[in-house]
């Protein structure tokens, strides 16, 4: 998997004070994509794919600038993937969380209005933190840890979601290594931890394909689907993994715009 795109000038990595031993050679990031804008609007943190061995380069700063053009503030976390495990993507995703509503004056975002999108195991992470959050740590001595990761929308895009039939083993081997047990692999079968206040869903998937089986996103809008959870699901026929923004499918890349509109209405 290709290494992701350099921290820009503009980057704001999430721990400052974290040591290379601690993260190895990479420091985990958030990359700002703001609008401008006088009036605060929604925003969508991304998190490319790349089985969580990797952060996939066209699943990051050009859909930050596609949804920018459809009015939205984005970003793009590049988060610890293999050998870090479980649960460091999912804190840098979180950190990235609490950092933007710790800016949202700053950058005029709504801090009720932030989504986080993901594409294959960058979907999985995404609904992990719709299923895995806390509302912060007021004892915390950093101020940024005070506040809420919850996310207020999840978009999935051919999602790794379940660790069972269906699963993408390769994705949950780098998340947890090979030998994790029963106990750890249902923590992290998404299906199985849909709560009743994990947030709405888009999801999109293809029918045909082959490298995560349509069932993760059918199996995830079932789970929304019994606790009541608002949903919106598109599986569109044909289509490989791993399209992004699908430039050269049309009949795939308007999940973009299907997915825009059902944030605009919801506020964002």
């Amino acid at each position: 998997m290709a290494d992701p795109e350099m921290p820009s000038t503009r980057a704001v990595f999430l721990r400052p004070q974290m040591k290379n031993e601690e993260t190895g050679a990479f420091r985990p990031f958030l990359e700002p994509f703001p609008i401008d804008t006088e009036e605060p609007r929604g925003a969508v943190l991304i998190c490319p794919g790349g089985g969580y061995g990797g952060r996939a380069p066209h699943e990051g700063s050009v859909v930050a600038r596609r949804f920018n053009a459809d009015g939205f503030h984005a970003f793009v976390v590049q988060y610890r993937v293999a050998p870090h495990r479980y649960p460091a993507a999912l804190q840098d995703v979180a950190r990235a969380l609490r950092i933007i509503r710790s800016r949202s004056a700053e950058w005029r975002v709504k801090p009720d209005h932030i989504a986080v999108l993901g594409f294959s195991a960058g979907g999985h992470l995404a609904g992990t933190s719709g299923v895995h959050f806390d509302e912060g740590d007021p004892a915390a001595a950093d101020p940024i840890d005070r506040i809420s990761c919850r996310p207020d929308a999840l978009v999935l895009c051919y999602p790794v979601i379940s660790s069972g039939e269906f699963g993408n083993q390769g994705s949950f081997n780098n998340l947890l290594g090979t030998d994790a047990n029963e106990e750890m692999r249902t923590l992290l079968s998404l299906e199985k931890q849909v709560r009743p206040n994990t947030p709405p869903a888009f999801l999109w998937h293809t029918s045909d394909d082959s490298a995560v089986p349509v069932e993760n996103s059918l199996l995830f809008a079932q789970a929304l689907r019994r606790r009541q959870i608002s949903f919106e699901l598109h599986v569109l026929p044909n289509g490989r993994h791993g399209l992004g923004l699908a430039p050269d499918q049309p009949e795939v890349g308007v999940w973009v715009d299907l997915c825009s509109s059902w944030l605009k209405r919801m506020g964002w």
